[in-house]
């Protein structure tokens, strides 16, 4: 299936702005994280803003992503589909079990929501990469 000029450039114009949302969102992240320490000494107030404008833009992302989504056709969006369902069961299962540990005290240390994220995002990854196989 071919797709038209303005279907492609669409496409595009979703996949850009689904990038600075996520680069703005990544900035108010470390901003949110390393400002209470290097920058405002743990200021409840500006700590509770920079935190506020984090959450914000993060829904703000969900939103450009949903809208890249929109903008697909239907295989594509089964690719999608499949790589995120794939991601968020291994997210949900893993991350349980990863609790657990710390909580029967077979690990020492307390579980990390960074490497959560780090394992879902490779695992959408690894998921994309099969579907696309399948479908090629």
């Amino acid at each position: 299936m071919n797709k038209t000029n303005a279907e492609t450039k669409t496409n595009k114009a979703s996949e850009a702005k689904v990038i600075y949302w996520c680069l703005a969102w990544l900035l108010a992240t470390a901003g949110a994280t390393f400002g209470p320490e290097l920058l405002w000494g743990y200021g409840t107030l500006i700590t509770s803003i920079g935190i506020a404008i984090q959450l914000a833009i993060g829904f703000g992302m969900i939103w450009a992503f949903k809208g890249f989504l929109l903008a697909m056709d239907e295989l594509q969006r089964l690719i999608q589909l499949e790589a995120l369902s794939l991601a968020f069961g291994v997210g949900v299962v893993v991350g349980i079990s990863y609790e657990l540990l710390e909580d029967v005290k077979l690990i020492t240390f307390e579980p990390e929501i960074s490497h959560l994220i780090m394992l879902m995002s490779l695992t959408y990854v690894f998921g994309l990469f099969l579907s696309n196989r399948r479908y090629r």
